[in-house]
């Protein structure tokens, strides 16, 4: 199976590198430049893959999107879930943001300035732009978002679980490393079971 991974060279995409060539497949790491909203470029990067994964983000961490500041653009997420869906690839897999699930009281972890820093909020809002695009889609595209929670951490080993909930955080919400992740990415592409909608992911 051939498999191209935007954000390939962050490290969810690295991971999810990984783990696509310990099982075997072939894996293509796109980096998480402008072409993963160029829809003409997509096209071409993709042109022939079995799958897609993006894990890309136009910023690595807090620190540079606060140096980006009123550059980074909002749209960012819209524009490659647009970019994506017009590529048609057979399977899709997006990796969201925690920040898009929903607290116990039923409001979104983005707009509690105690679970989520409000500084981050326009990148929040920029990931469920993306997530609503996804969700309007009506091309068909066999689309999935695995959106990883707070747990998520680049420490741990590959234990090969991992918890699959729903649009809420989970309580408790157990550690998941990078590792974990590509884990559940990579068995959504060869035995999908989420299909056209969002699920969260956590550790066991």
């Amino acid at each position: 199976m051939s498999i191209a991974v935007f954000g390939g060279n962050g490290r969810v995409g690295r991971a999810v590198v990984a783990e696509a060539v310990r099982r075997g497949h072939a894996a293509v790491a796109l980096g998480r430049g402008a072409e993963v909203t160029d829809a003409a470029r997509v096209r071409e990067a993709v042109a022939g893959c079995d799958a897609v994964v993006s894990a890309v983000t136009p910023a690595s961490g807090p620190q540079e999107l606060a140096r980006l500041g009123d550059a980074f653009d909002g749209r960012f997420f819209a524009r490659a879930a647009d970019a994506l869906l017009a590529a048609r690839p057979p399977r899709l897999v997006v990796v969201g943001l925690f920040a898009t699930l929903r607290t116990a009281a039923g409001g979104l972890v983005l707009d509690d300035p105690a679970a989520f820093p409000a500084a981050l909020r326009p990148f929040a809002l920029a990931h469920l732009a993306g997530l609503d695009r996804l969700r309007a889609d009506t091309t068909g595209v066999d689309w999935a978002v695995l959106t990883p929670t707070a747990g998520l951490t680049g420490e741990g080993p590959r234990t090969g679980r991992y918890t699959l909930g729903g649009e809420s955080v989970p309580d408790p919400d157990p550690p998941l490393s990078h590792a974990d992740l590509a884990v559940a990415v990579l068995d959504e592409i060869e035995d999908p079971g989420v299909r056209r909608g969002r699920v969260s992911v956590h550790g066991r």
